[in-house]
């Protein structure tokens, strides 16, 4: 799978692309111009990566235990080939993960669930229920890939005093369509004791690239 490098130093950071997106997709919508001076001066690195979302969890022709397995490859791929190159390319130890829209519920899980791989993340605009892809099929992978479902009973405290440990930063906009997901996810977290921040932008504020853009001005280092 192809993906692109942006930026010579700084804190590295996986860029998962919105809803069935390609690893050019935050170039092509003009993210990166958003960040183009952290990025030159070295304060920021970020690796784009392509989505296999068309063969999970969009896959309405699939039957929705292989969308499942689909995702389970994806998520291999990330952290054996991924995060390595990452790790080889910039000497940071921690790795941030963002996204936009269906990027921010794969930047949220791979912070759930890999605490001690992805320190920090900036979700935007997030919707983190999967549950609306599995036309009602429910087993152990789907719980553990919902966070709406596993981290209200999560009582494991390696993984609890990672979270507290690590840095979780939600933002959406004031029209945005995934606001109420976004705010109901912060209430879930500070539930379990988990710090994090949440920002809802004014100015009309959409669920769109333009809103983006400054938004990831603002929260990536």
């Amino acid at each position: 799978m192809e993906l692109l490098v942006f930026g010579h130093a700084g804190p590295p950071m996986l860029v998962f692309p919105s809803s069935m997106g390609a690893f050019f997709e935050y170039e092509d919508r003009h993210m990166i111009d958003a960040v183009e001076g952290k990025l030159e001066r070295g304060g920021l690195q970020l690796c784009c990566v392509s989505s296999v979302d068309g063969e999970s969890w969009y896959n309405r022709r699939a039957h929705p235990r292989d969308r499942v397995r689909r995702h389970l490859q994806y998520e291999d791929y990330i952290l054996t080939e991924v995060v390595p190159l990452m790790h080889q390319l910039n000497p940071h130890h921690a790795i941030g993960v963002t996204g936009c829209s269906f990027g921010a519920y794969h930047a949220m899980t791979f912070a759930l669930r890999r605490p001690h791989i992805f320190t920090w993340c900036v979700a935007m605009s997030g919707a983190f229920d999967i549950t609306q892809f599995l036309d009602g099929y429910f087993d152990e992978d789907c719980y553990f890939l919902n966070p709406p479902s596993f981290l209200p009973n999560l009582s494991d405290a390696n993984y609890l005093d990672h979270y507290r440990r690590n840095k979780f930063v939600l933002t959406t906009g004031e029209w945005d369509i995934c606001r109420a997901a976004t705010e109901s996810f912060s209430r879930l977290l500070h539930h379990k004791g988990i710090p994090h921040s949440l920002h809802i932008w004014g100015d009309g504020s959409k669920h769109d690239w333009p809103d983006w853009r400054p938004m990831a001005q603002a929260y990536l280092p």
